[in-house]
């Protein structure tokens, strides 16, 4: 199996050992996956080729990998690449997530039905229930940046949206047109105006305290870790608890 999205690496290398000959430099975990930068070389021990971005692969060498499966994701992943790897003859699985629930629907989707696992993985037992006793608390209105230069926020119908929105967060961009949308500085400066504080998440573009909270002085930044934000794997059992403290200013 190969994949293209760092979540579900994460979800496969934790739930099926030894089954991944594929994996992007951006998969970072479980750890011993190593980090980006490997593209092309097997990782320690023999393990799995690294076969370039989720946004730039190397068709060919996944080619030449053979893979059962390739899986994929439809907003991860471009379309040319995954048709290039369906007209070579490769199987591709195409996951679609929006929220919580159907993150939980695909990763059975991969693990069960496409893994062959005979039953759901504890880890994905575990995040079902973590999830279900979600208590949102005290609405907070805020607005998430996912890059910057230029600046683009978190718009309608994305995972980290429902995410966000489940612990309590409205998004105030989730009426948008778009799912990503570009937003002059200005604008969200304006914006902010109103928001109870501006969400930071460190990927896919790292905002740390010294680059993110200086474009937004008047408002209070959260600094929150991308991969629970993102992410839909074995993350999502701590999510909950990990963004919850960072979002209400208690430390992870």
């Amino acid at each position: 199996m190969v994949s293209l999205v760092p979540s579900l690496t994460e979800a496969v290398a934790v739930s099926g050992a030894g089954v991944l000959a594929g994996v992007t430099d951006w998969c970072t975990h479980p750890a011993e996956l190593g980090g980006a930068g490997a593209a092309g070389a097997a990782g320690a021990g023999g393990g799995p080729v690294r076969i370039g971005g989720t946004k730039n692969p190397d068709v060919r060498a996944i080619v030449d990998l053979a893979p059962d499966l390739v899986i994929a994701n439809e907003e991860e992943n471009r379309a040319p690449d995954l048709e290039a790897l369906r007209a070579a003859g490769l199987e591709v699985l195409v996951t679609e997530v929006r929220d919580v629930p159907s993150a939980l629907r695909e990763l059975e989707r991969v693990l069960v039905g496409a893994l062959g696992l005979v039953r759901r993985p504890g880890w994905l037992v575990d995040a079902e229930r973590v999830w279900r006793g979600v208590e949102p608390g005290a609405r907070l209105d805020a607005f998430v940046p996912v890059w910057r230069r230029p600046w683009m926020v978190l718009g309608r119908d994305t995972f980290a949206g429902d995410v966000l929105g489940r612990l309590g967060v409205r998004n105030v961009y989730a009426g948008h047109a778009e799912r990503y949308p570009r937003v002059a500085v200005e604008e969200l400066v304006r914006v902010g105006a109103g928001c109870d504080l501006v969400v930071l998440p460190d990927e896919p573009y790292r905002f740390t305290a010294e680059d993110g909270p200086d474009a937004f002085p008047a408002l209070r930044p959260a600094l929150v870790s991308g991969r629970h934000l993102t992410w839909y794997g074995p993350s999502l059992t701590e999510a909950p608890t990990v963004l919850g403290a960072q979002l209400r200013g208690r430390g992870a």
